[in-house]
C-alpha cells in the first residue's frame, strides 16, 4: 500500500509577512516585550509562539494610553492619524508595512475624485488604504454592494492586495457594464502578484491531490479566499487551524495527500502537519511506503 504527503512548496508566509515576523524577532531579542498594533500575521499557532517570545498584541485604543514605548506596525499597514497619534506619544514605531501595500496607499492618496476599495469593510488592510482617501473612499466586498457607487461620477477602482484575481476582474466588468461612459471607470490592478500566481498554482494543486490539507488561522482573509479556491477544484478539501482537528477518515488507501496553506501560514506549521500525518496515517492504515517530499513525489 502507498500513501503519499506532499507540501506545497509555494504555500507559506508571503514577503510582506516575512520580512514582518523577522522584524519582530530581532527586536524581540534586545528586549523582552514588544508591542504589536493588531495581530503580527492571522494565524492563532504562530501568534502563541511569538507571545511566548515576549510579542504582546494591543489595538488603538490601548496604544492611545502608550507613552515613551516602541509599537511595530505590522504588514497590513495603517492609516495617517496612527502615525499622527505615534508621535503625539512619543511612540518609537517598527513600521513593517508591506512594501506593495506601501505602494498602494501611496496610489490612493494621489488619486483624485471618486475611490472604490474592493476589499473586507474593518480589515486592517482596507483602513490603511481608506485613510489613504481622505473621505473619498467606498469600500465593497462584493457585487451585490456595488450601489454604493456613485456611477454619476469618474470612478477609480483598486483592490485589496490579498483578495481573488479572477473576483476583482469581475466586479470590475460589472462596475463597467452599468456605465454608460466607459472612460469614466480607472481599473488599478492592486491584487499582490504573488499571492495572484498562488492562485494558479493552488489549482493546479489541488487537482493533482486526492486529499487537501488546507493550513490557516480562522482571521485569515486571505485563508479563506485560497480554502475556497481549493474546495471548489477539490471537493475532498478540509481546512484546519491546528492539527488535533485532523480526522483519520477524511483519508482512503493510496491517497496522495496535499498540505497547502495561506500567505499567513508558516512553513513550520505545513511541516508539522506532513509530519502528523506521517505518524497518524501509518498507525491507521498500517502502510509499508510512506514519504514526506517538497515538490516532487518519491518514496522508500
Amino acid at each position: 500500500m502507498k500513501v503519499y504527503v506532499e507540501i506545497d512548496q509555494y504555500s507559506g508566509f508571503c514577503n510582506g509577512v516575512v520580512r514582518a515576523v523577522n522584524s519582530a524577532e530581532e527586536n524581540l531579542s534586545k528586549r523582552s516585550v514588544l508591542y504589536s498594533l493588531g495581530a503580527i500575521v492571522h494565524n492563532e499557532t504562530e501568534l502563541k509562539r511569538l507571545e511566548k517570545e515576549g510579542l504582546r498584541v494591543i489595538n488603538l485604543e490601548q496604544m492611545s494610553h502608550l507613552k515613551d514605548s516602541t509599537v511595530l506596525i505590522r504588514a497590513h499597514g495603517e492609516p495617517p492619524s496612527t502615525y499622527a497619534l505615534a508621535k503625539q506619544n512619543n511612540i518609537k514605531l517598527i513600521d513593517c508595512t508591506c512594501p506593495v501595500v506601501l505602494q498602494l496607499q501611496k496610489k490612493i492618496a494621489e488619486t483624485a475624485g471618486q475611490i472604490v476599495i474592493f476589499g473586507k469593510v474593518g480589515h486592517a488592510e482596507v483602513n490603511g488604504l481608506v485613510g489613504r482617501a481622505e473621505g473619498r473612499a467606498v469600500v465593497i466586498e462584493n457585487k451585490e454592494q456595488i450601489d454604493k457607487i456613485d456611477f454619476s461620477q469618474p470612478i477609480n477602482i483598486f483592490s485589496q492586495t490579498t483578495k481573488d484575481p479572477d473576483e476583482f476582474e469581475q466586479l470590475c466588468n460589472l462596475i463597467s457594464s452599468r456605465m454608460e461612459d466607459k472612460s469614466m471607470l480607472t481599473v488599478h490592478n492592486t491584487v499582490c502578484r504573488q499571492v495572484a500566481q498562488r492562485h494558479a498554482r493552488l489549482i493546479q494543486f489541488a487537482e493533482n491531490h486526492n486529499v487537501i490539507i488546507f493550513v490557516s488561522g480562522k482571521e485569515s482573509s486571505n485563508g479563506r479566499v485560497l480554502y475556497e479556491l481549493c474546495k471548489s477544484h477539490n471537493p475532498r478539501t478540509y481546512n484546519i487551524q491546528s492539527l488535533q482537528q485532523i480526522d483519520k477518515k477524511w483519508f482512503k488507501e493510496g491517497d496522495r495527500i496535499g498540505v497547502c496553506g495561506a500567505t499567513s501560514t508558516p512553513k513550520w506549521q505545513l511541516t508539522s502537519c506532513a509530519e502528523f500525518l506521517k505518524i497518524a496515517l501509518k498507525s491507521y492504515i498500517c502502510s509499508k511506503f510512506y514519504s514526506i517530499i517538497y515538490g516532487n513525489y518519491s518514496r522508500f
